[in-house]
């Protein structure tokens, strides 16, 4: 290797560098919107206020490379217990590499899931490099008709007041339920009872506040006006995560996953974002995402318990499902 070459893995080190430590302030910043945050050294706990997906425990910032003890995570599943919330921590393993060895001591499982990124400071043929699927997407990331996805489907960002969030907020929770990426028979049916359940409990008021206030903005794929994908994007500053997005089971392998990432890209764009990030299920989802010009900087890892380790997921890591052929 030539020194040419040396400067250039160098420089590609610092830029992968300053990008995790986006990440990690990000992971810090975007709970405190709706959740209190609880001291316990090198560990944060986020406990949401009111209704919508619940938050993890988490590196401290500015503490992300100190050794963590069991007693530690130990202290942190007590006062979660305590509160009635699940027993999650979520990191990035290449800035806390110390964190899962006392994860894993305490009695939690750890998942893995690539952590992708995309920066649209490029432009956006950084979106759209080499991939006809994924530029047919990013064509469709307003109202007209979702590319790869069927004329009849549409794409759109939606507002608080419309008659479409109830359903484009319950998606996910249907979705996620048969968290593979396989045709399955949940339908039209289940997504307007859980759509009911989260209109009653206060969820859909919570996240129309959200997007009033500019915290999340969230995209639907519609075919005659049913939802059958949606998904959110989380902005703080320059940069947001896409999370929770799903399609109904008996809807999937038609492309809308892509679509409805593309909707919240281009939404990300409009908004000042410089740098987008999800977390995939799995590795032949983040192949998916590779199409839109995401690629693999790191891995997330979600920590759970025993018995509720495959039951699906909380909602931050996204899905994706191939178009058929």
């Amino acid at each position: 290797m030539n020194a040419a070459e040396m400067d250039e893995n160098r420089h590609a080190d610092l830029l992968l560098e300053q990008l995790l430590g986006r990440i990690e302030e990000y992971y810090d910043a975007v709970p405190r919107s709706a959740a209190r945050a609880e001291d316990f050294g090198t560990l944060t706990l986020f406990v949401r206020d009111g209704r919508g997906w619940p938050y993890y425990a988490r590196p401290a910032l500015g503490r992300t490379g100190d050794a963590v003890t069991t007693a530690e995570v130990e202290r942190v599943r007590d006062r979660q217990r305590e509160l009635g919330v699940p027993e999650n921590f979520e990191w990035v393993a290449e800035n806390s590499p110390h964190l899962r060895a006392a994860v894993e001591e305490s009695g939690l499982v750890v998942h893995e899931h690539p952590l992708l990124a995309l920066d649209l400071s490029r432009g956006r043929a950084a979106e759209e490099e080499g991939t006809g699927a994924a530029s047919g997407a990013a064509g469709a990331a307003g109202t007209g008709a979702a590319g790869g996805a069927g004329e009849a489907v549409s794409v759109r960002v939606i507002e608080d007041g419309d008659p479409a969030l109830p359903y484009a907020v319950a998606v996910p929770y249907v979705a996620f339920a048969q968290p593979d990426t396989q045709v399955g028979a949940a339908g039209t049916r289940e997504l307007a009872e859980v759509a009911r359940q989260l209109a009653e409990d206060g969820s859909v008021d919570v996240v129309a506040e959200r997007i009033r206030d500019g915290y999340t903005a969230v995209a639907v794929a519609e075919e005659d006006g049913v939802a059958l994908c949606a998904g959110q994007h989380q902005p703080v500053g320059a940069v947001s995560e896409i999370v929770g997005v799903g399609t109904l089971p008996s809807a999937r392998r038609r492309g809308l996953g892509l679509a409805v990432t593309a909707a919240l890209v281009a939404d990300a764009r409009e908004r000042g974002v410089r740098t987008v990030f999800l977390s995939a299920n799995n590795d032949d989802v983040a192949r998916i995402y590779e199409r839109l010009g995401f690629r693999r900087v790191a891995t997330a890892l979600i920590a759970e318990p025993v018995e509720t380790a495959g039951a699906g997921e909380t909602g931050e890591a996204v899905e994706a499902e191939e178009p058929a052929e």
